[in-house]
């Protein structure tokens, strides 16, 4: 029998089992592992009908509960109709924590993750159905959240002005756990991917509100002055147009790796020279913070959610200015080893564990006296 003392949370967890998890793949992952070691906290996760478990790097922890719907009919269901409600789903539920904007149905008070509005900035980035179906949860937010979990102050300026309550508005940054790398297990990374010289590195889902244009347009600016450097893009193809390499570019300048598992990616970041990550829009960044993990020199995107994250610690560029991103990477190149000791301290600022705490408490305030 559950027991009575324990604050019950039925949290969704079906991004794991999406194509390309993300960043909100890995806050489900994070969160969930650490939310299991909160005494009186009794987690169960939420998700459609699937025959096999995620991959191996997108297993989230504890207990998961399955809906009888695939994901498409359970998605659409939760936006037009009154079920199946994720207390029914989870067997029981006093709390229901909304990880993305696919909003369950539920009549128990409702926490939502809004990780950022650039649909409303950049419609033009994100597909026509996409559209529709954030602004929906957008809506549905507005109507029946108690509570609204957002990563960054930049997301939480974007939700007062679309609209939501700011006393309902709470600011729980993410984390990153370190994962340090030996010698070794770099040049072995670098011997396996014929990464022989310096790289700047980039990493995400290739999508148009990611920059690249502006990221390879830059490196071309500046790749006479980095004449032994190369540029290394890492991540899966999301939608949009792929990048075109720059003509004066010399050929194996550089390179993209495509996906890689989270033990090879955080091999890359502990390899790179600089990490460059010029979004034009961002909830939170967690690249730039997880490259700072590593002690790796950052530059990024002034102006918005990554610029929190790097604070004092990275060089800020204008994402729409390459010769600006340009320069910044020079600086990061010749300023290395200041820039990765700052990058170090200000990366333990940032834990899952913290994230996990404050996210818990919000849980308490929302859930019925």
């Amino acid at each position: 029998m559950p027991d009575p003392t324990e604050l019950r949370v039925a949290l969704t967890t079906e991004q794991c089992w999406q194509p390309v998890p993300g960043g909100s793949g890995t806050y489900i992952v994070e969160l969930t592992r650490e939310l299991a070691g909160i005494d009186g906290l009794a987690v169960t996760g939420v998700a459609a009908r699937h025959a096999v478990p995620p991959e191996d790097d997108w297993v989230p922890a504890g207990l998961v509960r399955h809906s009888r719907l695939p994901r498409r009919l359970l998605y659409d269901a939760w936006q037009h109709l009154p079920g199946p409600r994720a207390e029914v789903i989870a067997g029981g539920a006093d709390v229901v924590h909304a990880t993305t904007w696919a909003i369950p149905a539920t009549r128990r008070p409702l926490v939502v993750t809004v990780h950022d509005l650039a649909f409303l900035h950049e419609p033009s980035h994100f597909t026509a159905r996409g559209n529709r179906y954030f602004r929906r949860a957008l809506a549905q937010t507005r109507q029946s959240a108690r509570s609204i979990i957002v990563p960054s102050l930049s997301t939480a300026d974007d939700c007062v002005a679309a609209g939501l309550p700011a006393a309902q508005i709470t600011v729980i940054p993410h984390g990153s756990r370190p994962e340090p790398r030996t010698t070794r297990e770099v040049a072995d990374f670098r011997n396996r991917y014929s990464l022989d010289r310096d790289y700047v590195m980039w990493c995400g889902t290739i999508e148009p509100r990611k920059n690249l244009p502006a990221l390879l347009a830059a490196f071309a600016a500046a790749a006479d002055t980095l004449a032994d450097v190369d540029l290394v893009l890492v991540g899966p193809v999301g939608w949009g147009d792929l990048p075109v390499v720059p003509n004066d570019l010399a050929p194996g300048r550089v390179r993209m790796l495509g996906h890689l598992s989270r033990a090879d990616l955080h091999t890359a970041y502990a390899g790179a020279a600089v990490f460059c990550y010029p979004s034009l829009r961002e909830g939170f960044g967690l690249p730039v913070l997880e490259a700072m993990q590593h002690g790796v020199p950052v530059v990024t995107s002034q102006g918005t959610a990554c610029a929190e994250v790097a604070g004092d610690a990275g060089l800020l560029a204008d994402p729409r200015d390459p010769q600006d991103i340009a320069c910044a990477l020079v600086a990061a190149i010749r300023g290395r080893d200041e820039l990765a000791q700052r990058s170090r301290e200000r990366a333990r600022d940032f834990t899952w564990e913290a994230s996990a705490a404050s996210t818990a408490a919000v849980y308490r305030d929302a859930a019925p006296a």
